[in-house]
């Protein structure tokens, strides 16, 4: 086959055949494609689009790069999640061990957050003594043990996907609906699972922020699970305001846990997060229903089964389960602030993007993969869309090591928040489910 004629068909609209991509992707993995031309076919895609089988076949070409792990030995059905990512989302540490406790396996490969969006990864690691970097032999050892296991992306992993998406970095690509679900479903896939629930954010927060593109990746990825087999429920959930009111790796952690011991069962990020276990216990065959499996998840915490299978996920990983069980004992940032709302009215807009942008100023974050994240650092942001405030209420608490860093947070958030004297109709927190 001819690297550019290949290119140049996708250039003109045409539709690659599996075996065309394949050559593609691995060529490229072998270091037998150089650079340019392969993001030549980037743009390609970008600018043309795929059709479902194509991207199926890119997929599939990126799945098979590296090893896929076969789970069959382990008895019960493997579920896992993926987030689109967000402010404040924090659900995979809830979602886990209550799926877990009901008898779910869950078998999660997760990310680090970079830019406005947190990750899951960073976010266990500020667990002292939490490993993330399991071997796939430990990672193994995990589900069959305590029914969940929450790791990093290993090299064994479709090592075409960690090419491919730092050409894509560099490119101007990475919003391509096909490159970006290929992306998610080879890493998804060489997990070993069975069925995958979806959580595309949709919103000023999201990655997808326009609510018809959130629908379209939703689709895709649907499509895509679907022609490999895959049992697979898509949820579209609201991010025009932080999910939960903690931002910032340890402070994520602190809420996480709050709600695995029963507290904040009604809060925006307990509805969201029972909603997608809920989605998982579905797919298990553990509830018939959505509505079954999120009363069921909600027992689950109350009984203490949650927080007890979350303590021995932390164990399993060689976490420190005393910061958890007394988390006044984790280490304070050196500056706290409150910032004060300075005017009275309805919270009527939310900037959930400047949020997250304040919380990667503070320390909480990372603009390039190199960064340093500060586990401790991040945002107490008190308040959700269509609320009443004071000109004195302590609409967030901002966490830093960085001093200099905290008038320039200060107006960040301040900035991000509209207050006025209009009461608007809030959005639902889940906008769509697709079955």
């Amino acid at each position: 086959m001819n690297t550019t004629e290949i290119i140049r068909k996708k250039r003109d609209g045409f539709e690659l055949n599996r075996d065309e991509i394949n050559f593609l992707v691995s060529g490229y993995t072998a270091k037998k494609i150089p650079d340019y031309q392969f993001s030549a076919f980037l743009m390609a895609v970008f600018n043309k689009g795929m059709v479902t089988a194509e991207t199926a076949a890119l997929t599939e070409a990126m799945l098979y790069s590296g090893i896929v792990v076969d789970l069959s030995a382990i008895q019960g059905v493997k579920v896992d999640k993926h987030s689109t990512g967000g402010v404040g989302d924090k659900t995979s540490l809830i979602l886990a061990p209550v799926a877990a406790a009901a008898g779910v396996k869950v078998p999660m490969i997760s990310g680090r957050g970079l830019g406005h969006t947190g990750g899951t990864l960073d976010k266990l690691e500020a667990i002292p003594g939490f490993r993330t970097d399991l071997s796939l032999e430990e990672y193994k050892n995990a589900i069959e043990k305590c029914g969940a296991v929450l790791i990093g992306q290993t090299k064994e992993i479709a090592p075409a996907d960690k090419l491919i998406y730092s050409l894509r970095d560099v490119t101007a690509t990475v919003e391509s609906i096909p490159l970006i679900t290929s992306s998610i479903m080879s890493k998804k896939l060489a997990e070993g699972i069975d069925g995958l629930v979806l959580d595309v954010k949709t919103g000023s927060g999201a990655f997808m922020r326009r609510y018809e593109d959130s629908i379209a990746l939703a689709e895709s990825l649907i499509d895509t699970a679907k022609a490999f087999g895959k049992k697979v429920i898509a949820f579209i959930t609201d991010m025009n305001q932080p999910l939960g009111n903690y931002i910032g790796n340890w402070l994520e952690v602190v809420e996480s846990v709050q709600i695995l011991k029963g507290e904040k069962l009604e809060s925006d990020l307990a509805k969201v997060t029972f909603n997608l276990t809920a989605g998982m216990l579905l797919l298990a065959g553990k509830a018939e229903s959505i509505e079954e499996g999120y009363s069921k998840s909600v027992e689950l915490v109350k009984s203490g089964k949650a927080y007890e299978k979350f303590i021995e996920i932390v164990k399993i990983h060689g976490g420190n389960t005393g910061f958890i069980e007394t988390p006044e004992r984790y280490p304070a940032s050196k500056y706290k602030y409150k910032i004060e709302a300075g005017t009275s009215g309805y919270v009527n807009e939310i900037d959930t993007f400047g949020i997250g942008m304040a919380a990667l100023e503070l320390g909480a974050g990372r603009r390039t993969k190199e960064d340093v994240i500060d586990p401790k650092a991040g945002i107490i942001f008190n308040i959700k869309a269509g609320d009443f405030v004071n000109k004195d209420t302590v609409i967030a608490e901002i966490f830093t090591d960085n001093e200099e860093q905290i008038i320039s947070v200060k107006n960040r958030i301040l900035n991000s928040v509209k207050i006025n004297n209009v009461h608007s109709e809030q959005v639902p927190l889940i906008r769509k489910i697709i079955f």
